[in-house]
């Protein structure tokens, strides 16, 4: 195994992404000190060995630190805020690693304030939600100095499947747009499909098993099946953030001259979803849009479901 001591590694934020990261960390041997805004939701990694601090100036002193926050204006207040980790005087992050999904624009100028205190930036978004991350399946687009890539890669590649490098600059958010567009799109899809196989008398669950095992199977389609089939819909990434994601693609989209038909439809479907209340629960919702745009009234299947995750490590 890598050794995982040889920097001192920071950690910003600890929701439903951040907190099974830094728990594998904390749990393979890395020093991690973390701060999330709310604390008590925190301390249960010191159990796995990470420590907590006050706020994100107390991380100006390690060698590494991660974000992994919610929106653009959380990542500029805990990089370059009044107590962000950018704003000590005296000493900087040698690498900062940004996790969230933020527009190019936002991380530019994150990127420039943290080349400004020294501080080299790595694009670093993921693919997986929580229970993906947990299960050590996650994985990482990366774009930033490729010298500083290669000194933090072990620090990634312990938390999940490994990172990819995908070029300079901001490529990587390019990369995780594309990638939850297409996340939108397949949930979409597969929620007409359900509805067509049930009306045409198949089980959800006899359908999404032929799937799954399908050449055209996948393992985000296995681990959405047991919310499709029991209707589960305990949030893991909700519409609200997809139909932001999906307006990142398009907005990106305008900028180069890409036509695409399908995310404009998908979003509109989304914004469908949250306009009928489903702004809080699972975007696999969608589901539940497509049955009653056909007439059809769902109900729990109660059925077990393999979603891929139970076996990983």
């Amino acid at each position: 195994m890598t050794n995982l001591t040889s920097h001192s590694i920071g950690w910003i934020g600890t929701g439903r992404m951040g907190f099974p990261m830094v728990e594998h960390l904390a749990k393979k041997g890395a020093r991690v000190a973390v701060y999330n805004r709310t604390r008590a939701k925190a301390e249960p990694l010191t159990r796995s060995g990470a420590k907590l601090v006050d706020g994100p100036r107390a991380l100006a002193g390690h060698d590494i630190v991660f974000t992994m926050v919610t929106a653009d204006k959380d990542l500029t207040a805990v990089t370059s805020g009044a107590d962000g980790v950018l704003s000590d005087r005296e000493r900087a992050p040698k690498i900062l690693i940004d996790c969230s999904t933020v527009s190019e624009e936002t991380s530019a100028w994150v990127r420039d304030a943290a080349q400004k205190r020294g501080t080299a930036m790595l694009a670093a978004p993921v693919s997986g939600n929580g229970k993906v991350v947990k299960a050590g399946l996650m994985s990482f687009a990366v774009s930033g100095p490729r010298a500083a890539f290669d000194e933090a890669k072990p620090y990634m590649d312990a938390m999940g499947r490994g990172a990819v490098y995908v070029g300079d600059g901001e490529l990587a958010r390019i990369v995780k747009i594309c990638h939850n567009v297409l996340l939108g799109i397949v949930a979409q899809a597969m929620a007409e499909v359900t509805v067509l196989a049930e009306q045409s008398g198949v089980s959800r669950h006899a359908w999404l098993g032929f799937l799954n095992n399908s050449v055209v199977g996948s393992m985000f389609s296995r681990y959405k099946s047991p919310a499709y089939v029991n209707l589960d819909f305990a949030p893991t990434f909700t519409p609200v953030y997809l139909r932001k994601d999906l307006e990142l693609g398009l907005a990106a989209a305008r900028k180069v001259g890409t036509v695409m038909p399908l995310t404009a439809q998908t979003r509109e479907l989304v914004q469908g979803l949250i306009g009928r209340g489903f702004s809080e629960q699972d975007f696999a919702t969608l589901l539940v849009q497509a049955a009653e745009m056909s007439g059809l009234k769902l109900k729990p299947e109660n059925a077990e479901v393999d979603d891929g995750l139970s076996a990983a490590p």
